[in-house]
């Protein structure tokens, strides 16, 4: 739906208490406000330290703000207790991490199912195989986490992040563990994969060139938006 919001983040603010008595709390995140809508790509750019990677996590409903919300379809996950922002993730997010984060005990077929299957989804076990075929791994889905590339690796993420439809993939530095040629080979394939789907995409990343893809660019500096 053009114009939808899916993503609504109105003065959020993080702060952690101080490890002493009598010192003031840090300030993470101040007074942050945005909306993504529907088939939108946005990169969160800034240095490291400048809160990008605490907002994605709060964007997740992975941790809650000190202050503010975060709606997500219009859920307000601030109000959802930790069970029900797990289900909404599992129903309306997609995730790719700088560190992959597959299970270990999984081969690349089971951790694209893996999701699938905990959404109820039909013939999880093809799906996931397509997917697989999708990002070029259709000759590795009986292989561990172990015995894969980084670049490999992080396709079966790619995958397993795509496959069940969300409304909403975030993407954590998906480029970061990687080198420079097979970082760009992800890349070209998240943002190909993303536009056919016609998915959402929020996108922390240091790369100015990577961020210039997105249709949109937050900067970051010291815990507060200075700039779209």
């Amino acid at each position: 739906m053009a114009n939808e919001r899916v993503l609504e983040v109105e003065a959020l603010g993080k702060e952690v208490p101080a490890a002493d008595a009598g010192q003031e709390a840090l300030v993470i995140l101040q007074d942050i406000s945005f909306s993504v809508t529907a088939g939108e790509s946005v990169a969160i750019v800034g240095a490291s330290g400048s809160g990008k990677s605490t907002l994605l996590g709060l964007l997740a409903g992975l941790d809650l703000p000190s202050r503010g919300s975060v709606r997500l379809a219009g859920e307000d996950l601030v109000g959802l207790d930790e069970d029900q922002r797990a289900r909404l993730r599992g129903r309306l997010l997609g995730f790719v991490f700088q560190s992959f984060q597959l299970l270990p005990a999984l081969t690349a077929l089971e951790n694209v199912m893996l999701p699938l299957e905990l959404a109820g989804a039909d013939a999880a076990e093809a799906r996931a195989r397509e997917w697989l075929e999708r990002v070029g791994l259709s000759h590795r889905l009986g292989h561990y986490p172990k015995h894969l590339s980084g670049g490999e690796q992080q396709r079966v993420a790619l995958a397993r992040a795509f496959a069940p439809a969300p409304k909403l993939v975030l993407a954590d530095e998906p480029t970061g563990n990687l080198d420079a040629q097979t970082g760009e080979r992800i890349i070209d394939l998240m943002f190909a994969i993303n536009a056919q789907q016609g998915t959402t995409l929020v996108l922390v990343t240091h790369d100015e060139a990577i961020a210039r893809r997105c249709h949109r660019v937050l900067r970051m500096h010291g815990g507060r938006l200075v700039a779209e």
